[in-house]
C-alpha cells in the first residue's frame, strides 16, 4: 500500500477549513495531520509532525501571523526535508507571488480562480503525490531508518497528544495518561493486555485503569464540540451509546497514525 500523503493546512477562514476536512475524509491516500490558522503553531506541527505537504494560506487574519512568517520560519529550521508548499491566496499582487516563491513556495493558486476549492487544491496534490514522494526519498534516502529512535518516539508522543486534545480529552483526566502509553503501546506493536502492563507501570488494578481510560472518553463525547468530535474521530462507531469502546477508540489512533508514518 502506498504511503498516504499527509497534510498540513493552515487556514483562517473556519468554512474553509471544513470544507478542506470534509474532502480529506473522503480520500483514501491523504491525511490531515492537523489544522491551524496560528504562524507559530504551523511551525511546531511542520518540526513535530514533517508533514509531506503544507496548504497555506497567506493571509491569516482571523488567526495570528501570517503565511510569510511560515515560510521565513522553515527557511530558519533547516529541515533535511521541507515539506512542498501550495500557497492559497485572496492576494493577486505579483509582487506578493515573487516573494512568497523566492521564500520556498512551490506553487501559488488563486482563491479568486473560477475553478479554485479545496477539492481542487487536493487533487494538484494527489497528481503530484509521486513526485513529492520521490523528491523526499531523494533528499534522504535513509531518513526512515536512521531516525534516532528517542526523536521517532518524541514525534510519535506529541502526535498522539495532539490527536486526544483534539477530541476534547483532557491532559487532566485521570484516564489521560494511560490512553496516551495505550497508543503507544500499540503503535509500536498489537498487544492483548494493554490493561495489565499498563496498570503494572502505575501500580494500579487493571479494572481502574480500564475504567479511566473509558471515563476520558466518555467524557470528551458528552463535553466536547460535536463538530470537532465529527471532524476528528472518522472511524464508525459500533456502540449503541454513540461512544466509541475502548478498544475501537485506541486501534483508531493507533493505526491512523501508524499510516501516516
Amino acid at each position: 500500500m502506498d504511503k498516504k500523503l499527509s497534510i498540513l493546512l493552515v487556514e483562517d477562514e473556519e468554512a474553509v477549513c471544513n470544507e478542506f476536512t470534509e474532502n480529506i475524509d473522503e480520500l483514501d491516500d491523504v491525511s490531515l495531520i492537523g489544522v491551524t490558522n496560528n504562524s507559530s503553531d504551523a511551525l511546531k506541527y511542520i518540526k513535530d509532525f514533517l508533514p509531506d505537504a503544507v496548504i497555506l494560506d497567506l493571509e491569516l487574519h482571523q488567526g495570528r501571523g501570517n503565511g510569510f512568517l511560515v515560510l521565513q520560519g522553515l527557511r530558519q529550521m533547516s529541515l533535511d526535508i521541507n515539506p512542498y508548499i501550495l500557497i492559497t491566496t485572496n492576494n493577486t499582487s505579483a509582487f506578493t507571488y515573487e516573494s512568497a516563491r523566492r521564500l520556498g513556495a512551490d506553487f501559488i493558486m488563486s482563491k479568486h480562480q473560477a475553478d479554485y476549492s479545496a477539492k481542487s487544491a487536493l487533487d494538484f496534490l494527489i497528481m503530484l503525490k509521486p513526485v513529492i514522494h520521490s523528491r523526499i526519498q531523494a533528499a534522504s534516502p535513509e531518513h526512515a531508518t536512521t531516525e534516532p529512535p528517542e526523536v521517532k518516539h518524541k514525534r510519535l508522543f506529541t502526535r498522539v497528544r495532539t490527536e486526544l486534545n483534539n477530541v476534547g480529552i483532557s491532559p487532566k483526566a485521570v484516564g489521560y495518561t494511560y490512553l496516551l502509553d495505550a497508543v503507544m503501546l500499540v503503535i509500536q506493536q498489537p498487544v492483548q493486555n494493554l490493561s495489565t502492563i499498563i496498570s503494572k507501570k502505575y501500580g494500579k488494578t487493571e479494572s481502574s485503569v480500564e475504567r479511566a481510560m473509558q471515563n476520558a472518553i466518555q467524557k470528551a463525547w458528552r463535553t466536547a464540540d460535536i463538530d470537532d468530535l465529527l471532524k476528528f474521530y472518522t472511524a464508525r462507531i459500533s456502540s449503541d451509546k454513540g461512544v466509541p469502546t475502548l478498544t475501537e477508540f485506541i486501534y483508531y489512533y493507533a493505526n491512523k497514525i501508524k499510516a501516516d508514518y
